[in-house]
């Protein structure tokens, strides 16, 4: 029924921070965080273990992410990271998720930065 309203079905799976927690990060499962905020942004604070790969770079680092594993997409309130996480799904990347709420949903939750 989407197709009715003009809004796209995602092809990316959406997380909560309570779902990232219980499904890679407390058990530590293998995954790639990519943080798609500015630099300036990440150096500011970051979720333990994110790669930073700014959104206007990330057509260009395609090849730094392996596609083999699952990738969470991040930034600082879950609006950028939707559209990395759908320039990682038309690239190729099978299992590819973003995290709703970013980086303040994370911090909000008691989640701590680095």
């Amino acid at each position: 029924m989407s197709f009715l309203f003009g809004r796209k079905q995602e092809a990316y799976g959406n997380l909560s921070v309570k779902e990232y927690r219980e499904r890679y990060f407390e058990p530590e499962a293998d995954h790639v965080l990519v943080d798609v905020r500015t630099t300036s942004e990440f150096a500011g604070g970051h979720i333990p273990g994110a790669i930073n790969i700014p959104l206007d770079q990330l057509s260009r680092r395609l090849g730094e992410i392996a596609k083999g594993k699952p990738v969470v997409v991040v930034c600082a309130t879950g609006n950028r990271s939707r559209t990395g996480a759908d320039m990682l799904v038309r690239s190729g990347h099978a299992e590819v998720y973003n995290l709703k709420g970013g980086t303040m949903a994370w911090m909000m939750s008691g989640g701590k930065v680095e």
